[in-house]
């Protein structure tokens, strides 16, 4: 039986508009990263991805090198979207990104024409695509020339393969060299996708300014800093995960804190996911939280945080001694 969309699914998901340009993105994305694989479930999966869209969650977030083995995600999707979603494409928006390791030899990542066209007549062929909304330089390549890296994105467009270009983990030097590029080449930039979150707060050192000032959008990924602000280790970090954890930044030190975050998350009638997605919607410059989920559960978890985005004076104090 085909999927038949819910027919409410855009009443109480917010859009924002992508910078200056006239697409809308909803509040949340759902970021493809991980628990699409190859031996996940693809029911499940289905099943989340379906629940998004019926929540009125049109942004599915994906990039070449996701997935085990190693772009296997986008295979994935690609069955799943001809299987239950292909006429609803025109509502969707669905993103990839070029830039990190993707296949042996030289031309396997960074940013080089040869790189970014392959990967992305790649990603199209997984998809059973004709274009992707979205095509994004994943990360800055220090010696490819950044105009080379450009003129890919723009040709991308001009071909027809993608709808927008934005570029992700980018710093605001460089960024700001890309902006200029795209927009004499006639492309401008939709959209810069950064980590942010309560406990990483680089961008708001100039990047959130420049963006506002060059009006591109912004669709953060990590604000629930890799699980350090969900429930996950509230209840202390398993022993056998301490220094796998600990490469990734997640220590108890930082769950000591979490837990202290968990005790405002609670007066604010939110958990704490909740209200570290709604505390990264609180900045106006931010157009879209991507965030991951293991479930259609957390999926329908996490769209909550939407109830509550109003931050007092005395919350976001209490949020800053505790982070700092």
């Amino acid at each position: 039986m085909k999927f038949i969309a819910n027919q409410n699914r855009y009443d109480k998901m917010i859009y924002n508009r992508c910078g200056n340009s006239g697409l809308k993105l909803p509040a949340l994305s759902l970021g493809l990263y991980q628990n699409f694989n190859e031996y996940d479930n693809y029911t499940e999966c289905k099943n989340m991805i379906l629940k998004s869209f019926d929540l009125g969650i049109t942004h599915l977030d994906l990039a070449n090198n996701y997935g085990i083995p190693t772009g296997y995600t986008e295979e994935l999707v690609g069955r799943i979207l001809n299987n239950e979603l292909l006429r609803y494409r025109d509502e969707l928006i669905i993103t990839s990104k070029a830039g990190y390791d993707m296949w042996e030899g030289p031309y396997g990542e960074w940013g080089s024409k040869k790189y970014m066209i392959a990967s992305l007549n790649q990603s199209l062929k997984k998809l059973k695509l004709d274009y992707v909304d979205i095509f994004y330089s994943h990360r800055f390549d220090p010696e490819t020339p950044l105009e080379e890296t450009m003129c890919a994105l723009d040709l991308i467009v001009r071909q027809g393969k993608a709808l927008y270009v934005g570029i992700s983990n980018y710093d605001v030097e460089n960024s700001k060299k890309a902006f200029d590029i795209l927009r004499q080449l006639g492309t401008p930039c939709l959209v810069h996708q950064p980590s942010y979150s309560i406990y990483n707060r680089w961008i708001e050192d100039g990047l959130l300014d420049l963006l506002k000032s060059e009006g591109v959008g912004s669709v953060v990924f990590q604000a629930l800093q890799r699980g350090a602000l969900s429930s996950l280790y509230l209840n202390g970090i398993p022993a056998e995960k301490i220094d796998f954890l600990a490469q990734r930044g997640i220590t108890e030190q930082l769950i000591s804190k979490s837990i202290k975050l968990n005790e405002i998350a609670k007066q604010r009638g939110q958990s704490l996911s909740q209200m570290a997605i709604a505390w990264t919607l609180r900045n106006k410059n931010v157009t879209s939280v991507i965030f991951g989920a293991r479930n259609s559960e957390q999926i329908v978890d996490n769209v909550q945080a939407l109830n509550n985005l109003q931050f007092s004076d005395e919350e976001l104090i209490k949020i800053d001694q505790i982070v700092y």
